[in-house]
């Protein structure tokens, strides 16, 4: 039984739909990519063919296949299909389609699949609308979603469906999709005799960047370019031209990319990082929030291990407010290559840490007398400052055994430099100095 969709308009003539619709696969073996959820053996596929239908996620880019594979699901199995986008469908929406469900297990004993794309645009409300149905079983609920599920479903919802995670498609399966669209005469441009170099079949995919969708649209417009015969490679390229790669502000192929900047200049690759800093800035981000960026991670992972990193990711970013791109672009990539090659610390940002968590947990403890103000003359009766000791005025300027801590908490130690770039030197400096606190406690006599 074909899968129906009782919420859409009637199906127009297949010439007036785009080829990206024409060209849905009808059946698994036209199903191009994802063999790690649908290949024969998998969970998935298991599922499919024994007719085992179960709730489920579909998170992945779009492109990958989300909708396709809940047609095909529904098709092979005759059930029932319902489609809601959560763009446009409300509560009022859901309740017809339970109705609907209940209709058709009543009148015609079969299972009903409800189909919910861009889930993740359904508030908490709305997602908990389904849950009552989920569990008497009026229907199998489907979600296709871009955003993780685990930050944007409820976890009641999550707990009765299994994600499936859908991959970005390679530039090879991309490439079989293209063939696939040219030689179909029936749904696709097989009648019409255009033929297509490998070299641009190959452009074409890599400018789709994963998205199967994306690469049949931009054959159809290289098409209606062309009067058939051989695809031109000028029209190929200047189409090809026009797309930018997957970026999302805001959504995980965001965070996960500025993650793989950071980590690859953590890491201590440069080559990677200005890879990144790329992917980032061809798909439209914001150089000022990466300059931002690499400001934290001037201090979080080289800290004084070469200080210079800080002033270096500053001036950048003062660079590209104050110029804009190419120049602060540039200037962005210099403090990238920097910060990768640079010696790295995190010794400041462990410590920073530890002191905040202690400043929670430890309440207000009391200032040491001899560090407290004493601007007035109450303030000096009553010992504020007495027996501080100038620093300056101490052999080498350092007033060997003095504590500057709380009492409960004296003899703390939360910086620790390592032994890389300048904190070699700091660390030097301070087991010299701890060494002088060592002898100052042995012999307690002090100067007030």
């Amino acid at each position: 039984m074909v899968a129906e969709d009782l919420f859409a308009a009637a199906e127009p003539e297949c010439s007036a739909r785009p080829l990206a619709d024409r060209m849905r696969p009808q059946n698994l073996a036209d199903f191009f990519g994802q063999q790690q959820i649908v290949a024969a053996g998998k969970p998935l596929y298991e599922a499919i063919e024994a007719d085992h239908l179960h709730s489920m996620i579909f998170w992945g880019p779009p492109g990958t296949g989300k909708t396709t594979l809940a047609r095909l699901i529904a098709h092979r199995s005759g059930a029932h299909f319902l489609s809601l986008s959560a763009v446009l469908a409300g509560v009022k929406e859901i309740r017809q389609a339970v109705a609907q469900a209940r209709a058709v297990r009543q009148t015609e004993n079969r299972s009903t699949i409800l189909f919910i794309d861009e889930v993740h645009r359904f508030n908490k409300a709305q997602q908990d609308a389904f849950l009552p149905h989920l569990e008497d079983g009026t229907f199998v609920f489907i979600g296709a979603t871009t955003e993780n599920p685990s930050f944007e479903l409820n976890n009641a919802l999550l707990s009765r469906a299994r994600v499936y995670v859908l991959k970005s498609l390679t530039v090879e399966e991309l490439e079989q999709v293209l063939d696939h669209a040219l030689a179909d005469a029936e749904r696709g441009l097989g009648s019409q005799g255009f033929r297509l170099e490998p070299s641009l079949r190959q452009l074409i995919a890599e400018a789709a960047d994963g998205d199967a969708r994306r690469a049949l649209n931009l054959l159809e417009i290289i098409t209606d370019l062309c009067e058939g015969g051989d695809i031109s490679r000028a029209v190929v390229e200047e189409v090809a031209a026009g797309g930018l790669r997957r970026f999302d502000k805001g959504g995980d192929a965001f965070y996960d990319q500025i993650s793989a900047l950071h980590k690859s200049v953590r890491g201590t690759a440069p080559d990677a990082a200005l890879y990144w800093l790329a992917r980032m800035l061809d798909g439209g981000c914001d150089p000022l929030y990466i300059a931002r960026r690499v400001v934290r991670m001037a201090s979080e992972d080289i800290g004084n291990a070469d200080p210079r990193a800080l002033t270096l990711a500053l001036s950048a970013w003062e660079t590209q407010e104050r110029l804009g791109s190419p120049e602060g672009e540039l200037a962005i990539a210099q403090a990238v290559a920097y910060l990768a090659c640079a010696p790295k610390s995190n010794a400041v940002y462990s410590a920073f840490n530890q002191a905040m968590a202690l400043a929670k947990s430890a309440g207000s403890l009391e200032i040491p007398i001899h560090l407290r103000n004493a601007p007035t003359k109450l303030m000096k009766e009553l010992g504020h400052g007495k027996a501080y000791r100038y620093a300056h005025d101490e052999p080498d300027g350092y007033a060997a055994g003095e504590n500057y801590l709380p009492k409960e908490l004296e003899g703390l130690t939360l910086y620790q430099p390592v032994e890389r770039g300048l904190e070699i030197k700091i660390a030097e400096k301070l087991r010299r100095l701890r060494l002088l606190d060592q002898a100052a406690k042995k012999n307690p006599e002090r100067s007030d």
